[in-house]
């Protein structure tokens, strides 16, 4: 793809699978990026993440699907709910041929790292710069003015913050006040498939719902690994670092009681990780002049859909489209909140509600949950998230 030489210049705070995927589909619109990312080398902390059709039908679109199906697993059973105490399924959903056939793409799991990698085979290898801490923007008449910590400044006529959830390009946005601690706290762990027991390793996305807690566990990286990640009552626990651990013994405490197989697999989960979840309500408000958010810097939520990733790319997509279709940096970056606010919120939203109907305790609301689950079809009910199409929703608007 060669470059447009009108082109904006483009500088994309923070190297994550948000920035990545924004100059990967700015270049595929002919606008060079940089993507300027503080740590030392690439990477990504955590363990899996899903990605699901309206996911995965974009990164079809930036040619990298093929390297996707290597490293990921392709789901045949998801949204499969069980009953805390004795496993029961209380509803499952096909996803073998159905998600195919709803939405044109399947639905894969995979390790944040690999999708990581995945994502960065779209961008070449000089548009990101290692090492380079933003720690402030200014906007002028001329465009904006990044301010790294070496004291190094660099000049963009577009700045988007992709700087996640403590983003330092928001406070040239909108409000800067830090995100509240949510009174959640999450538990993640990596299993060897051949530690697991066998019903984990199915190509199933489990979540077994129980009175304040559930736990979801899926195959991952091309099915050598079971990804687990759970939530629980926080208490008085507010370490939010993904490098922060728990025991076992911890671990297995918040799920005492619950099924024995599911028990045993927390068992062979090694050293967990554990973090508190941030809460922000949505903004009202993502964009200023020539500066912009994206990914969780504008949109933080919940993982309770499995769509933080997903919403990423689908706003990197929708950015590009608007920036090689305006003149105007900053009507070109209106038009991007405008058409992605609504939805993200939307998905925040529904996201947070999803905590107290995983959590709830037995009981008549717990029974009329379980029931509608049964009588229920998640693929389809959640039809307006997976087959949304950022770029056709572009076009159809400027039609």
């Amino acid at each position: 793809m060669s470059m447009r030489s009108d082109g904006p210049r483009v500088a994309v705070v923070g190297g994550g699978i948000g920035g990545m995927a924004t100059a990967a589909f700015l270049r595929r619109a002919g606008i060079g990026a940089t993507v300027y990312e503080q740590a030392g080398e690439l990477g990504e902390v955590g363990a899996g993440l899903v990605v699901a059709p309206n996911a995965g039908r974009l990164v079809r679109r930036l040619g990298v699907m093929n390297l996707l199906e290597r490293s990921a697993v392709r789901m045949e059973v998801g949204w499969e709910f069980r009953r805390w105490r004795d496993g029961e399924v209380i509803s499952a959903e096909d996803l073998s041929e159905a998600c195919e056939r709803h939405y044109g793409e399947r639905t894969y799991t995979v390790h944040r790292a690999d999708f990581l990698d995945v994502i960065r085979a779209a961008v070449p290898g000089g548009a990101v710069r290692l090492g380079a801490r933003c720690v402030a923007v200014e906007q002028d008449d001329d465009g904006a003015r990044l301010t790294f910590a070496d004291g190094m400044t660099e000049r963009a006529d577009v700045v988007i913050g992709a700087d996640g959830v403590h983003s330092v390009v928001r406070s040239a946005t909108t409000d800067p006040s830090p995100p509240e601690y949510s009174g959640i706290s999450a538990f993640r762990a990596l299993v060897p498939a051949d530690a697991a027991p066998e019903f984990a390793r199915r190509r199933a996305h489990t979540l077994w719902i129980g009175p304040d807690h559930h736990l979801v566990h899926y195959p991952i990286s091309a099915g050598r690994l079971v990804n687990l990640v759970a939530f629980a009552p926080a208490g008085e626990y507010t370490e939010e670092s993904w490098s922060a651990t728990a025991t076992v013994e911890e671990f297995l405490a918040e799920f005492e009681g619950w099924d024995r197989r599911l028990t045993d697999l927390i068992s062979a989960a090694g050293t967990p990780g554990r973090w508190a979840l941030l809460d922000r309500a949505p903004l009202t408000r993502w964009t200023s002049g020539r500066v912009t958010l994206l990914g969780d810097a504008a949109h933080p939520m919940f993982p309770f859909y499995a769509q933080g990733a997903a919403q990423a790319l689908e706003d990197a997509a929708t950015l590009a489209a608007c920036l090689a279709a305006e003149s105007d940096p900053g009507q070109a970056l209106r038009r991007y909140e405008e058409l992605r606010l609504p939805r993200t919120t939307r998905i925040q939203q529904v996201s947070h509600a999803r905590a107290h109907i995983n959590h709830l305790p037995d009981g008549p609301e717990q029974a009329a949950r379980d029931a509608a689950l049964a009588d229920g079809d998640p693929l389809v009910a959640n039809g307006w998230i997976y087959g949304h199409d950022p770029e056709a929703e572009f076009s159809g608007t400027r039609a």
